[in-house]
């Protein structure tokens, strides 16, 4: 098993969202497409920003803490006819180990919101991770976000470089992702 740390969570130039693992100890990254839902919730989690209401993740977080189970691990197990595969490795309060299938999005959103490590099977890792160059290249891929607030200026930036190199599809995505955050403000 290898453990890796969330390198960020992205929107692709055709609108989908997914999540960059990185091998802790290596140089290979596994990225995944998930929901844009998924995406906010890791998002949120990785920020610490809590909603006035708690959203499904918060929800069964604390569920599982009113049932004194605590989340040990979560597996990136198996990549099947181009969907990824995971586990949950929970720990009751009597010591009982449960392992629960999960798509790998909802269990890494629940692990952010604990500090839970996160593994990856090497057979997953050979068959779908790539080796990142010194400097990476974002170009491919619109903007890579952890906070929404603390980035509107980067997305700017980025918006005006989209427009610069006639890149109008990851333009409007960028346009709409400002508009959403200074809705919001």
């Amino acid at each position: 098993m290898i453990k890796v740390t969330i390198n960020g969570v992205f929107l692709t130039q055709s609108q989908s969202s997914g999540i960059l693992l990185k091998e802790a100890n290596g140089d290979r990254t596994l990225p995944i497409i998930i929901g844009e839902y998924e995406a906010q919730s890791i998002a949120l989690g990785l920020e610490n920003i809590k909603p006035p209401r708690p959203i499904t993740h918060d929800l069964a977080c604390r569920i599982l803490e009113s049932c004194e189970i605590n989340i040990e691990s979560v597996l990136i197990t198996e990549l099947k006819d181009n969907t990824f595969f995971a586990t949950l490795s929970l720990r009751t309060s009597k010591q009982t180990l449960l392992e629960i299938d999960s798509r790998p999005s909802d269990a890494i959103a629940l692990a952010v919101r604990k500090n839970t490590p996160i593994f990856v099977n090497e057979t997953v890792m050979d068959q779908a991770a790539y080796v990142t160059e010194e400097k990476e290249d974002t170009s491919s891929r619109s903007y890579i976000f952890k906070s929404e607030t603390t980035n509107l200026d980067r997305l700017k930036e980025d918006l005006k470089k989209a427009v610069e190199n006639e890149e109008y599809e990851k333009a409007a995505a960028l346009r709409d992702k400002i508009k959403e955050i200074q809705s919001k403000s």
